[in-house]
């Protein structure tokens, strides 16, 4: 516990993190939004008080209103937007490929080749500039208090496609936030990956934290504290001899998971150029082989990963919802060469 009374914090999925305060004994009653104030910086006391009345901010694991009291021996949550890479969003007339939209969430399938927010080297053409003109279009007087970076509240990978979610209201914002940090959403994703697979399911279990060398990559540290907890179960689709195809089901959702604990177990995913993919990891290496992994390798330039379903409980109407997504082109023929080509083989 630090002098402010802060006793941990925690990373949150994606876009978000959590921080964990307990009021000191002696803390004579005052308003939760003056309280805040003091200890987080930038922090306006209008904007704290929309995060309450979003949801964002809980005492004793309960919400409270703006003028709630704290005390001596609170526990108070916050889930704070954590990006400080980008501060602007700058709206781009960007084509969005929409799977469902209401009044209060956007469901997208994004494409390859994307990045979805700005960042250093890519601060225009990503989805969340898009996101940003698609939302403005609709509501004018929309504003970065009232809705955090647009209510992007998770993100995939630039050449990975797929669902994404994102909110239209701080308040779905925040029920959606909710969902992903407590790891109670439902993703499914398919990859191809380098080897046969021995079993036909199974869970990998190890942390997903920055490579100690190699601080642009990630890697699996299956011992000790480096990185964040993570789990990903998957199940064996089909085989094709030289590599595999399988479904992914994250139960966390840490940056590189599915990437970083398929390579931890041997099955790098195909044509993942970071983690070694793009060169033939199976296979003995002879002309006519590698002349159809090189033509593969044309026919998906990009990691053979897709986020094909996303289910979360619907932040205004409480039900379950469900999305799917189908294959995109190049995982899809990539699929019926390898399907071909191992037909011919053992023919």
């Amino acid at each position: 516990m630090n002098d402010d009374g802060e006793i941990k914090e925690e990373a949150a999925e994606e876009l978000y993190e959590r921080k964990f305060f307990k009021v000191d004994a002696g803390q004579q009653p005052l308003r939760i939004d003056k309280w805040i104030q003091v200890r987080i910086e930038n922090a306006s006391r209008n904007k704290v008080q929309q995060s309450i009345d979003a949801g964002f901010i809980t005492v004793n694991a309960k919400p409270v209103k703006s003028n709630y009291k704290v005390k001596g021996g609170d526990e108070i949550a916050m889930l704070l937007f954590t990006n400080p890479e980008y501060k602007e969003v700058k709206p781009e007339n960007i084509s969005l490929n929409i799977v469902y939209e209401d009044d209060d969430v956007l469901v997208l399938n994004k494409p390859p080749n994307m990045v979805v927010h700005p960042g250093v080297g890519n601060f225009t053409g990503t989805l969340l500039n898009g996101i940003a003109y698609h939302l403005l279009k609709q509501n004018p007087n929309i504003s970065d208090e009232s809705l955090p970076r647009f209510g992007l509240v998770h993100r995939i990978d630039k050449n990975t496609t797929g669902l994404l979610v994102a909110a239209k209201t701080a308040v779905a914002a925040a029920h959606l936030a909710k969902q992903f940090y407590n790891h109670t959403v439902s993703r499914k994703y398919i990859a191809l990956v380098w080897g046969n697979v021995e079993n036909d399911d199974g869970t990998i279990e190890a942390h997903v934290g920055r490579h100690q060398r190699f601080r642009k990559m990630f890697h699996a540290y299956p011992e000790g504290e480096i990185g964040k907890h993570a789990i990903t179960h998957y199940k064996v689709l089909e085989r094709f001899n030289y590599v595999t195809l399988v479904e992914c089901r994250l139960q966390t959702g840490r940056t590189h998971q599915i990437r970083v604990h398929m390579k931890h177990i041997g099955h790098t995913l195909f044509n993942d150029w970071e983690y070694g993919g793009d060169k033939i990891l199976k296979g003995t290496v002879y002309n006519k082989y590698k002349q159809f992994v090189d033509n593969c390798f044309e026919v998906c330039p990009r990691v053979a990963l897709h986020a094909a379903t996303l289910g979360f409980v619907h932040p205004v109407t409480n039900k379950e919802v469900f999305f799917e997504a189908p294959l995109p082109d190049d995982i899809r023929l990539l699929i019926e060469k390898w399907r071909n080509y191992i037909s011919k083989d053992y023919k």
